[in-house]
Parts: C-alpha cells; sequence; structure tokens
C-alpha cells in the first residue's frame, strides 16, 4: 500500500503547513518559507525585541528545524536586518508619497503626520521594531536616520516659506528636524495612548507646530477636508 502523498502546494485549510485531507505536512518553496520567517520573526522582534527572540523559537513557530532559519538568512542578525529594512522602506515610502501632494507647508505638515500615524495605525508590529534601539550594526539605517531622511525632504519647503516671511532660510534645516521629530514622537506616545484617532492626533500636531504656544487654535482641524481619519 502507498503511503500518503505530500502536497506541494500551500494548504487551505488544516492549521499552517498541513494538508486538509492527509494531515501530512505541505512543502513550501523557498520564497513561501523565506516570507513565513519574515512574518514570524516580525511578529517576535515586535514582541519580545532581538536581544528577546532566539533562532530557536523562531524555528519553532515555522515548524521548522534551526538550520532552515540559518540557510536563509546565516542567523537572527540577518533576518532581524531584512525585516528592519522592510519596515523603513515602507515607511519613508508612506511618508515621501504623502509630501509629493503638499504644496504648502501646512499640508505638507498635515500629510506626513497622517502618514507617519497611519502606518502605525496599520503596521504596529514594525514600527515597534523600528522605535527599539537597533543592536544589530547594519547598513539598513535606524528610525533615527529615518526620521532624518525624511526632514531632508521638507527643508527645501521650509526654507521656501522662511525666504517668504524674511526669515532665514539657512534655519529650514534645523527646523525640518524639530517639526518630523516632533511628530515621530508623538507617534511613540500615540502607539500605547490610543485615546484620540488619527486625524485628531494629526490636527493637534499640525496645530502646536504650526500655530505656536502662543497662537494655538481652541478646536483645532485639519485644514485639507478630503482626508479621511
Amino acid at each position: 500500500m502507498m503511503g500518503p502523498v505530500t502536497s506541494t502546494r500551500e494548504p487551505r485549510e488544516g492549521g499552517p503547513g498541513r494538508s486538509p485531507r492527509s494531515g501530512t505536512r505541505a512543502r513550501m518553496t523557498g520564497k513561501e518559507r523565506r516570507e513565513q520567517l519574515l512574518d514570524i520573526g516580525r511578529q517576535l522582534f515586535a514582541e519580545k525585541g532581538f536581544e528577546g527572540t532566539s533562532v530557536e523559537e523562531i524555528a519553532a513557530r515555522a515548524e521548522v528545524s534551526k538550520p532552515v532559519v540559518y540557510e536563509h538568512f546565516g542567523g537572527k542578525e540577518g533576518l532581524y536586518a531584512v525585516v528592519v529594512d522592510r519596515e523603513i522602506r515602507a515607511l519613508l515610502d508612506a511618508i515621501t508619497e504623502s509630501l509629493s501632494t503638499a504644496h504648502h507647508p501646512r499640508i505638507l505638515l498635515e500629510h506626513a503626520a497622517l502618514a507617519l500615524l497611519g502606518y502605525i495605525e496599520n503596521s504596529t508590529d514594525g514600527f515597534r521594531i523600528l522605535v527599539r534601539d537597533s543592536p544589530v550594526a547594519q547598513s539598513t539605517g535606524t528610525f533615527a536616520s529615518l526620521i532624518s531622511d525624511v526632514a531632508s525632504q521638507v527643508e527645501h519647503l521650509l526654507a521656501d516659506e522662511f525666504r517668504s516671511r524674511a526669515l532665514n532660510p539657512e534655519t529650514a534645516p534645523l527646523y525640518a528636524q524639530m517639526l518630523v521629530g516632533m511628530v515621530a514622537l508623538t507617534g511613540q506616545f500615540w502607539l500605547d495612548h490610543r485615546h484620540a484617532n488619527r486625524a485628531e492626533v494629526a490636527a493637534h500636531l499640525v496645530n502646536l507646530a504650526w500655530n505656536g504656544l502662543s497662537g494655538l487654535e481652541r478646536q483645532p482641524t485639519l485644514s485639507d477636508r478630503g482626508t479621511s481619519s
């Protein structure tokens, strides 16, 4: 009698890695296995941080042996670096896209705040990983360097606004760092204190950044009415 046949396709039901009919383990392609390990690593790094996550635990959740993890990423450090690189690119792309549709400094600030808060809302695990201090020397950068990259993209817009107000445009890079840093730190606070929705938080951010403490609006709202919460 022939034994059970191992499926070469991803099962649709019956639990991860199991065929719904025979109960045997499904064979993943190399690409599928790599994506599975990245998803599991992302979850664990968000929950426990880099130091608190082990190759053994990653392999156990994926139901594979440790050598499989080493084969794909060379170890925990390699897996972590790929996860961080993906999250940085996703966040930077979202913010860059939001800035491309803004032509006024206030609208630019609104879009940047909404983009960052939207990333936090939809990719909470990824943001938790980014805001941790990276323990691995890598070329993918850190959250601080990411914020600097975003700030550098808004410098010229602030400089133009400063010139129109007879202010020193050479101070624009400093103010760009201040504004983007304020949004990022507020995002970290909002991650664990969801007392307001995304649009409300963005409106208060812009209220402070645009009006300053001496000119705070009593009921701040976003001036870009077409933006959803």
